[in-house]
């Protein structure tokens, strides 16, 4: 049977003509009408999010539910209730029965984005429903069934991470039943000026703008040889910037190496860390390792302020012992000896005057220190998303954090 891949591209504003993502386009297609799993690969930003969507609406499941679920977005401690669902009084806050994905899912489709990060024990809740098609919910001990269609995505290597034990090896196979791989938008050849088009004509007509063009066979050139990193994601992100910044409609070779990264590196696809490889002296272990100190000595002054406040309570004026000198130039001194790395020596106090005034401790300024540390946790995320060009994945390997840690972080302090 002839597939229609015009039409399918359509449906789906999939661009290109790239041979391989054409195949992908066909694989999704044909695979549709069956119940097999499908593990679809690739990059991030890769697009891997539209051939989910293919085989649940040209499959006989295509009336049913169709789920998606970001795995690396929920909290681990949450993961197993989110998608298997809970009883009442299973844990803490569970105050009432709760129908997890599998379960809203039934008869359906669940795409299961990111399935690298599944813990081990969520991957054999998993590995049973391939295998039976029936899970537990949280705290339960009655079988539920379910009738599902899994599709998984991953831009990490599972091969990789199973030698390293981060997945099991029976739940990869049972996955990848249909492979289909998703090719990175440098090994698309000219599809990058298709879609550079097709993202700025977009633009163009939200926001009621004339479109912009590239002005020779030098501005295309410059787009060619870029390695896109990011992928598609990357490439309308900078075709959006340049569309709402310059004035000018014809977009020279010049305009464009202003807005393409000078340091052309990949960082795809995502390999698992290798946690015993880890540079001890890395910039981020040293600035760990200085707000875990600051912590300790913050505490020891407080120790310190409060002994003399408790000996000076009758004369306020009463000189500094030599013991109190001692201690707070001890401590200062110890901050000294602790990291050379430092590059402003701490000050030797010779009297607790000239260290933090008693008379200004309280236990609310004492309270802004673990603020300080947040804002310093803050602006270090933001830090790594600037210099990746706001890829999650790679942040978050630069912070030494899990993806899930950092999806985490990201609500916490609102950074969209």
């Amino acid at each position: 049977m002839r597939v229609d891949i015009d039409a399918i591209k359509r449906r789906f504003k999939i661009i290109g003509s790239n041979a391989a993502l054409l195949r992908a386009v066909e694989v999704a297609y044909q695979v549709a009408s069956t119940d097999l799993s499908v593990l679809v690969t690739g990059e991030s930003g890769s697009g891997k999010e539209f051939f989910p969507q293919i085989v649940h609406q040209y499959g006989r499941r295509k009336h049913g539910h169709y789920v998606a679920v970001n795995c690396a977005a929920i909290p681990e401690g949450t993961l197993d209730s989110e998608l298997f669902g809970h009883i009442k009084g299973s844990f803490t806050g569970a105050l009432e029965n709760r129908e997890g994905y599998f379960e809203v899912a039934n008869k359906g489709t669940i795409f299961l984005d990111e399935i690298g990060e599944l813990p081990l024990t969520t991957q054999a809740r998993l590995l049973r429903i391939l295998e039976t098609g029936e899970f537990y919910r949280v705290g339960s001990s009655t079988p539920i069934q379910t009738d599902i269609r899994i599709v998984a995505a991953t831009n990490v290597n599972l091969e990789t991470a199973i030698h390293e034990g981060k997945f099991r090896e029976d739940l990869y196979y049972r996955l990848s039943t249909v492979p289909i791989r998703i090719p990175p938008l440098r090994e698309r050849g000219d599809d990058v000026l298709l879609l550079f088009r097709w993202f700025t004509g977009e633009c163009a007509e939200k926001y009621n703008m004339p479109p912009i063009h590239l002005q020779d066979a030098n501005a295309e050139a410059v787009l060619l040889a870029y390695g896109w990193p990011g992928n598609v994601r990357e490439l309308k992100n900078m075709a959006e910037r340049i569309s709402v910044i310059e004035t000018e409609r014809e977009i020279s070779a010049e305009i464009l190496r202003r807005y393409i990264p000078q340091n052309n590196t990949r960082h795809l696809p995502a390999l698992y860390r290798n946690e015993d490889a880890r540079m001890p002296e890395h910039e981020r272990e040293l600035l760990y390792g200085l707000v875990r100190d600051l912590r300790s000595d913050v505490d020891d002054l407080r120790q310190v302020v409060f002994n003399l406040m408790q000996q000076q309570e009758h004369a306020s004026a009463h000189p500094i012992t030599s013991e109190s000198t001692s201690v707070l130039r001890s401590l200062a001194e110890h901050n000294l000896q602790r990291d050379e790395r430092a590059l402003v020596k701490p000050p030797i106090f010779t009297t607790v005057q000239e260290a933090i005034p008693v008379q200004e401790v309280h236990n609310e300024e004492v309270e802004e220190i673990p603020r300080s540390i947040a804002d310093m946790e803050e602006d270090m995320i933001r830090r790594a998303l600037q210099k990746h060009n706001g890829h999650r994945k790679q942040a978050a390997e630069e912070l030494g954090i899990s993806l899930r840690t950092l999806y985490r972080k990201l609500q916490e302090y609102d950074i969209q």
